[in-house]
């Protein structure tokens, strides 16, 4: 039987799960942006934080990369916690965590501790009813494929992390200590945060509003309002947002979101939507073979004929023509 010292007044509890086939490098920022934090150094005491890797059994798990983690405990009392926090992996594990961790999670979720969802972490805790009253980060690589399993979610694939009172989620990657380093600001301080970061060679930790690092389209914009937007567009090419809405979700007026589409890269925000869709169309063409009208659906066109004058004036050629080019 592993012993676990008694938690200190005031230090940071944290626990962990891990899915199968999780993403070691999201796991290992986190824990060492905390490990770093609670001592002085480089020493590693638990002092101002603990942890462990939580499980129903002491199996290693199994991770993307193929290194194998062994959980630290059994399952503790959720309200001896802060916060518990679900790394994932691939998508394409069949069991990401058993029956007995999803129970697990819900009871905490009950006992009102902080639930956090790493990299696909958020599909797991999604899976289990528990972010429903949360505005989901995700991956720009996975958001299609959460809205389409959990169509009744807010999700957001522009921002890199996001961490409200009772839900955290994040995209994983290198964001993952940016994260870390929010919650040990707010539970341990500024001092300790600063430690953590020296030491893993960060300059300073990204805010929640910063921008996911991809290039939409071939846009080549510094301007992370425009990056934001252009990603927005990207992850609502079927169900097509008003100018408004994108506005809205990038923290712009409309007005303000039209001068600085105009200013910055000389297009209206419409003209790039449209692009945006008709990029979507055009790899559809070429990789795919589906219909050209459910192509022009699929990219939110209401027909086919619609579709076909946009695609010729856009690219110089009909759909057909260059699918039968390609």
């Amino acid at each position: 039987m592993t012993f676990h010292a008694p938690r200190l007044r005031g230090q940071l509890k944290i626990g962990f799960i891990l899915a199968q086939s999780f993403t070691l490098s999201a796991f290992a920022m986190f824990i060492d942006t905390l490990r770093l934090a609670s001592d002085e150094a480089d020493r590693s005491g638990r002092v101002l934080a603990d942890w462990e890797v939580l499980a129903s059994n002491r199996n290693l798990i199994t991770s993307s990369c193929g290194v194998r983690v062994a959980p630290t405990s059994n399952f503790l009392e959720p309200s001896d916690l802060d916060y518990i926090v679900v790394v994932g992996g691939l998508l394409a594990a069949d069991i990401p965590i058993d029956g007995q961790t999803v129970a697990f999670l819900q009871a905490a979720a009950a006992k009102k501790v902080t639930l956090i969802g790493v990299c696909t972490g958020t599909f797991i805790l999604a899976d289990a009813g528990l972010m429903r009253q949360h505005r989901t980060c995700v991956s720009w690589l996975h958001y299609k494929e959460f809205r389409q399993r959990f169509p009744d979610h807010l999700v957001r694939s522009d921002r890199i992390f996001n961490l409200d009172r009772m839900r955290g989620s994040c995209a994983g990657g290198s964001s993952t200590a940016d994260m870390a380093a929010a919650i040990v600001r707010r539970h341990i301080g500024i001092r300790a945060e600063k430690n953590a970061l020296e030491v893993l060679q960060i300059d300073r930790a990204r805010s929640p509003r910063h921008i996911q690092p991809r290039k939409p389209l071939s846009v080549d914009c510094s301007d992370t309002r425009i990056q934001a937007a252009l990603i927005v567009m990207e992850g609502n090419i079927e169900t097509t947002l008003s100018i408004s809405e994108l506005s809205a979700a990038v923290g712009l007026s409309r007005r303000q979101l039209e001068r600085l589409f105009m200013k910055t890269i000389k297009t209206s925000p419409a003209s790039a939507y449209r692009r945006v869709r008709l990029e979507r169309a055009r790899h559809l063409l070429a990789e795919t073979g589906t219909s050209l009208l459910d192509i022009a659906i699929e990219v939110g066109f209401e027909n086919a004929s619609h579709f076909t004058r946009a695609f010729r004036e856009t690219f110089g050629v009909t759909p057909s023509h260059l699918r039968s080019s390609s």
